[in-house]
């Protein structure tokens, strides 16, 4: 053999040895198994997770604290797989719903559960909006309207993971001009941090090439006495805002921010979230419960800037998670559409009000209503958003 076909052999091999290195799959550097919690019934299959999809990497990783708190994520839509926390008697359960295996969040009833929604979290009515003049289409995926960035959302798609240790992880993408009718590039980051005084924090950014509109958030859906352990009506819930964007029948605002003092939206003063829900008042039926986007109060901030939204206690297990945000709204969702087609990762059904969702965010439908903040992002400007959730107990 000559030695130029012998050179050309050579680097025939090393190119496909480095093509294969670059698409070998995530390393889970915290391999602990989920179930060595006692008395945990939730058994993940975290090999299920480790996949090439279109040539893209998927992975199962894992935050810890001192506190013994545990975020199982996977990059496959920035999805929360599980989030353990203890209890008032130090006993961790986990307290976010989804699936034991990869292919199962593809079911209908989890395509949400614990992912990061983009380009824009909730409605937009009609999946149309206008900047400067040109008017934008949208997939209309929630009856005549657009929700959660739609067909193949930021919950569809697989994030690099930037980097990851025993406390933090950072995924990123470019959302490509066009994508699911959006304008302009979009380059976005989510990094997540989880503290050794048990706060998941999370942090947003985005920038573009093309003026657009941007509104992330987080959707976990939540159970305080643990996933699949029934409904969340005696979770007791402060929400601080005064107002709220009533909405039509297919739960687009409509335009009016409305007071919630003397109606059953008004949760300025904790309380259980079944004591109000079955009232007879037109939002509530309009929602099937709570479905509706908060005007969050400006105060009282914390040490970091941020005001606190939310404040949710399960009387049983004494858990207390606080939501902490720059964002102007929260969406504060009941479970209204939760119908035990899904089984969770402890192999019981998610029934009828079997979690919450608490998502920071702009109001939905913003593009259109001009009296509400903007979700405008322009070139040169830094899109930014902060949503923190603390976790304690009850003493």
């Amino acid at each position: 053999m000559s030695s130029y076909k012998h050179l050309c052999l050579v680097l025939s091999f090393l190119l496909v040895l480095f093509s294969c290195k670059k698409k070998e799959q995530p390393s889970n550097t915290n391999n602990d198994k989920i179930q060595e919690y006692p008395n945990m019934t939730t058994k993940i299959d975290i090999n299920s997770f480790n996949r090439l999809i279109e040539g893209d990497s998927v992975g199962f990783f894992t935050l810890k604290n001192k506190a013994g708190i545990k975020a199982h994520f996977t990059n496959h839509g920035q999805r929360l797989i599980a989030l353990m926390v203890p209890d008032k008697n130090g006993k961790f359960g986990d307290i976010v719903l989804g699936c034991n295996t990869f292919d199962e969040y593809f079911k209908p009833g989890a395509k949400y559960f614990g992912s990061t929604i983009g380009r824009y979290a909730n409605r937009i009515a009609k999946g149309k909006f206008s900047l400067d003049g040109t008017e934008y289409t949208l997939a209309t995926n929630n009856g005549p309207n657009h929700l959660h960035g739609g067909e193949k959302g930021f919950d569809e798609v697989v994030w690099n993971v930037d980097h990851h240790n025993a406390r933090e992880i950072k995924f990123s993408r470019v959302s490509p001009d066009g994508e699911e009718g959006y304008p302009g590039n979009l380059t976005v980051s989510v990094r997540y941090v989880l503290t050794d005084d048990n706060q998941l924090q999370m942090f947003y950014e985005a920038t573009t090439d093309k003026k657009t509109i941007v509104n992330l958030t987080h959707h976990s859906f939540f159970n305080l006495k643990g996933e699949g352990e029934g409904t969340i009506l005696d979770h007791e819930i402060f929400i601080n805002a005064d107002h709220y964007t009533p909405v039509d029948a297919t739960l687009i605002p409509n335009g009016t921010i409305d007071a919630v003092a003397g109606t059953p939206l008004d949760f300025t003063q904790p309380k259980p979230i079944g004591r109000d829900i079955a009232m007879d008042f037109e939002q509530l039926e309009l929602g099937g419960g709570y479905d509706h986007n908060y005007v969050l109060n400006e105060t009282p901030k914390n040490e970091d800037g941020l005001a606190l939204a939310a404040r949710v206690t399960e009387p049983e297990s004494g858990r207390v998670m606080e939501v902490f945000t720059d964002e102007p709204g929260i969406q504060f969702y009941s479970g209204n559409f939760m119908d035990s087609s899904v089984n969770g990762k402890n192999g019981k059904p998610y029934v009828y009000r079997g979690a919450i969702c608490l998502e920071t965010q702009h109001y939905p439908n913003s593009p259109n209503q001009p009296n509400f903040p903007s979700p405008i992002l322009h070139p040169g400007e830094t899109y930014t958003s902060t949503c923190v959730y603390k976790f304690g107990v009850t003493h």
